[in-house]
């Protein structure tokens, strides 16, 4: 058989085999002799050059070098390392190959764990064991790390015990992995009793305890084996550093992180990616984003992470501004976002109602295939697909957010809620209802923020017998128990609807004690129906619940405006100095091409201020002059 018959009947399919003629006529270097071939293919491996690989593989076969098994075991962790893990498989397998060795049965092991296989690296480790094919200390760790994902304690426990008889109980890679495995069982006790029995610790099993007890929530566990290491003259290295970082990053401790920064900044590690997206991390969820933003600025280098990392700091720190701003700087980076960029800025849009962009985002999601759902099987594409219909239910696009909920294959409670609520919000009543029916329909069970919404519904499109009824059998037909906030959105209802005293009643009637915005909504609708005497009761109690809210005073001082008592309106106003209550500034925002602006009151920051002033002032005198007044 020779070579080119080789390569056809084992890893080349009958459609590639133009591309198999291609290989054979190439023409490698006739200095690429067997040690040369697996020098180059560690280089592939680690480098993931699939197709330099390809061709040292057609070298190899056609010079008959398949008689090293240091070859195929290269070749399988070149094929491993470029995720085709099928193709390590037919080499390691190949009938013509000699009998196979540890290290072949390593290569493939290690391959199927990185792989995220890893129950099919532990089924070779049994046939290995089969076989009697004795494992070394290479071929534990990665079975060890097998165990652990698949969560076989007992297994492990086995293989700790056959480390006695290999002579390996002291190894410490060994120690390693078996550490981290302990730990991510939760079994502590066991992986002190390994780490201490190890004559000999490197950094690798220092970080094992540490990050392990890190990631098990064991904290105080973790930093003390950090200040240990500290005593014993360890000197903590970049993974040890961002194991304890993110310690700080869950616990909020500020000053230790920025201890743990001044460390950094010592030994050099800000060079680091991983170590600056750490302390990046740390400072986000410490609400220190300008320190974040300052790691962030001089970091040299910056990957994906360094990207999602900022702009995730300043979403969860509710600076959407800020997050489409740096999500604008890294497109103009030529960065390509993932989903873990899109799926936080989509927040950002929806806060802004910035539309423009994010139809952008989808725009990039569709023509990037991010939003098919079997290009990223770990992904949970329903929270992104909830995003984007959150998104464009409220800047107003109920029938795109409609068009995502109608394409989207799996749907949760959630994704319902959302339709519910955006139809709401914009007064389509009979709409949320028939989501809500279609929702009972496809047997998914409503919850408490479905009624929130579905009353709402009933609230903006005066539904007022449907929504009392929805009350009422709330918990009877649905078993969900009404809370304040169903009570809230029914006296808004009334509210709305003129009925103020029935409103009134259930305020005094409902089995809470009502909150400042049901007593706020029962105010505002005074002042439409000019209702004064119930409006001093509502304006009594709201000042009573929230006497520092400014707008509890100024939706007094309009009933009594509407109602012409200004001394009353005066007397408001005086109250709130005395209180020292301020009216607090609106802010506005409008999307544009160039990006979103926003404004205050009185605001004169922005660089166009007197173009602006000058636009709004021509408006006003046009209004007057149709006979606007405005209210002061």
């Amino acid at each position: 058989m020779n070579g080119r018959t080789i390569i056809r009947a084992f890893i080349i399919p009958p459609q590639q085999q133009h591309y198999c003629r291609r290989l054979l006529c190439f023409s490698t270097s006739p200095s690429y002799n067997v040690q040369t071939c697996i020098a180059t293919l560690q280089s592939c491996a680690h480098n993931a050059n699939l197709s330099k690989g390809k061709e040292l593989h057609t070298h190899l076969l056609k010079n008959a070098f398949f008689g090293s098994p240091l070859a195929i075991t290269s070749l399988i962790n070149m094929y491993s390392k470029c995720t085709l893990i099928d193709h390590s498989l037919r080499v390691f397998n190949y009938p013509t190959h000699l009998d196979k060795n540890v290290f072949a049965y390593n290569a493939l092991i290690a391959g199927f764990v990185a792989n995220a296989l890893p129950q099919r690296g532990f089924a070779l480790y049994k046939q290995m064991r089969h076989l009697g094919i004795v494992p070394d200390k290479f071929s534990f760790p990665c079975v060890i790390r097998a165990c652990g994902d698949i969560m076989e304690d007992l297994e492990v426990r086995k293989i700790h015990g056959l480390l006695f008889k290999f002579g390996l109980e002291l190894d410490v890679f060994v120690g390693s992995a078996l550490v981290i495995t302990y730990l991510k069982f939760g079994l502590v006790e066991d992986a002190h009793e390994v780490f201490e029995a190890l004559p000999v610790r490197d950094i690798v099993l220092w970080n094992a305890m540490v990050n392990g007890y890190a990631h098990i929530g064991r904290f105080e566990e973790a930093l003390v084996v950090f200040r240990r290491m500290e005593r014993e003259g360890v000197i903590p290295c970049r993974y040890t550093v961002t194991g304890v970082l993110s310690i700080f990053s869950v616990t909020g401790d500020f000053d230790s992180g920025r201890a743990v920064h001044g460390f950094v900044t010592k030994r050099g590690y800000e060079s680091s990616v991983v170590v600056s997206n750490a302390l990046i991390d740390m400072y986000g969820k410490c609400k220190c984003v300008g320190d974040a933003l300052s790691v962030f600025e001089v970091m040299v280098e910056r990957d994906i992470f360094s990207w999602n990392s900022i702009i995730s700091v300043h979403e969860h720190c509710g600076d959407h501004y800020g997050t489409l701003r740096l999500f604008d700087r890294m497109q103009v980076k030529g960065v390509q976002p993932d989903l873990v960029t899109i799926t936080t800025v989509l927040p950002a849009c929806t806060h802004l109602a910035a539309l423009r962009h994010g139809r952008e985002i989808h725009r990039y999601m569709v023509v990037n295939g991010l939003g098919k759902e079997e290009s990223h099987n770990d992904f949970d594409y329903v929270l992104l697909n909830n995003a984007l219909m959150d998104m464009y239910a409220k800047c107003g696009n109920v029938r795109d957010a409609c068009t995502v909920f109608d394409n989207m294959r799996e749907k949760d409670v959630a994704s319902w809620n959302i339709m519910i609520t955006g139809y709401a919000m914009h007064g389509y009543g009979d709409e949320a209802l028939d989501i809500f029916c279609r929702m009972c329909e496809a047997e998914m069970v409503p919850n408490e923020i479905s009624f929130v919404g579905l009353l709402s519904a009933c609230s903006h499109a005066g539904m007022v017998k449907e929504g009392l009824g929805f009350l009422s059998e709330m918990e009877s037909k649905y078993g969900v128990s009404p809370s304040i906030e169903h009570y809230t959105c029914v006296i808004d209802m009334l509210c709305r609807a003129g009925r103020l005293m029935e409103a009134y009643d259930l305020v005094v009637r409902m089995p809470f004690k009502a909150d400042p915005v049901g007593w706020r909504s029962l105010l505002a609708a005074c002042r439409v129906h000019k209702e004064k005497d119930l409006a001093e009761i509502a304006g009594s109690k709201v000042i009573e619940l929230e006497p520092g809210h400014c707008g509890n005073y100024v939706l007094m001082s309009n009933v009594y405006g509407v109602v012409g008592r200004y001394e009353e309106v005066s007397e408001v106003r005086h109250t709130m100095k005395q209180q020292n209550v301020k009216k607090i500034p609106g802010c506005s925002w409008i999307e544009l091409v160039n990006g979103v602006h926003v404004f205050i009151t009185g605001d004169r920051t922005h660089p166009h201020t007197d173009s602006i002033y000058a636009g709004l002032n021509s408006l006003t005198v046009v209004l007057q002059e149709h006979g606007y007044a405005p209210f002061v």
